[in-house]
């Protein structure tokens, strides 16, 4: 029989096709999982192992939880594990560096994805808070609808019917998903407000001046007392004319009456409670009614 090496085989394959155990042991031949080899010339991509985690599945597996997340480049945290669900226990392969579920699929959440049987976005979501943070997943949430993988309200309404394990917990996390958000980032200074009780602020704000011109478009904004908050990457290290043109924007944005707080990656990570703090200060200051004092249940979520 015909093999191609370049993609994922598994050993009765190979030896159906004239090679032998030791000709697989060489350096010829790369082992992806136990039984499942590839030539070690090919490039092993994401793609390349969710095909080798599928193949010795029954044809009615299909890809889920982060092995789907990291084909689609979706901001997770990293999971060395291939993940891939099956209806039926008996169907279930144990193989180090693969997680095999069972659990119901209705054909209806499979999509055909670089030709291998996933779950759709939504389902993906739903499995996903199985292994994630509340807050990683909604910054999963807020990237799936902002790439056009899924729509608010579908995400939303899929999260309420399905009956799938961690049904609850998804439904939690997709209250909190927003539209347009531009980055991961975003979405973490958001919940950190969030959580620490204070008022949500709209997401992806264009402020304009008199003239009607876009002159900031704020990734955070309170607009009842005019205060922006924006995450800053510090893309201006690296380009100074960027970093001239958004001090233009901001004298402009502060001549409006608007005040723009920044927060880099440091009050995130490091400083959680000063960035609260600041968030709430400032919006003191702007006379934001009714301001309830801050919380400490972000702690929970971001560790300080």
């Amino acid at each position: 029989m015909d093999l191609d090496i370049s993609q994922p085989f598994t050993r009765k394959h190979a030896l159906d096709a004239g090679l032998t155990d030791a000709q697989l042991r060489s350096v010829d031949f790369f082992k992806i999982l136990v039984g499942v080899f590839i030539s070690s010339r090919a490039r092993v991509t994401p793609v390349i192992r969710a095909r080798a985690a599928l193949l010795i599945h029954p044809p009615s597996a299909i890809l889920t939880h982060s092995s789907l997340a990291r084909i689609l480049g979706a901001p997770v945290p990293h999971d060395p594990l291939e993940h891939v669900t099956v209806t039926d226990r008996k169907d279930r392969r144990q193989r180090h560096g693969l997680r095999c579920h069972a659990m119901p699929i209705d054909e209806s959440d499979v999509r055909v994805l670089n030709g291998l049987r996933t779950s759709c976005p939504a389902r993906n979501f739903v499995e996903m808070a199985g292994l994630l943070s509340l807050v990683d997943l909604v910054v999963y949430g807020d990237w799936l609808v902002r790439q056009n993988h899924v729509g608010l309200a579908e995400l939303l309404d899929y999260c309420d019917r399905t009956r799938l394990r961690h049904a609850r917990r998804a439904r939690e996390a997709a209250a909190y998903v927003r539209e347009n958000v531009d980055s991961p980032m975003e979405t973490r200074l958001r919940m950190l407000i969030v959580l620490a009780g204070l008022p949500e602020p709209e997401v992806n704000v264009k402020i304009r001046d008199e003239n009607g011109q876009v002159i900031l478009r704020a990734d955070l904004a309170y607009r009842s007392v005019r205060l922006a908050v924006e995450y800053d990457g510090r893309h201006h290290v690296e380009d100074p004319a960027q970093a001239h043109r958004d001090g233009d924007r901001r004298d402009e944005f502060e001549e409006g009456s608007w005040r723009l707080l920044v927060v880099r990656s440091a009050g995130i990570y490091r400083e959680p409670e000063r960035t609260v703090l600041r968030v709430w200060r400032a919006l003191r200051a702007r006379g934001y009614q009714p301001l309830p004092q801050p919380t400490d249940a972000w702690r929970a979520h971001f560790g300080r």
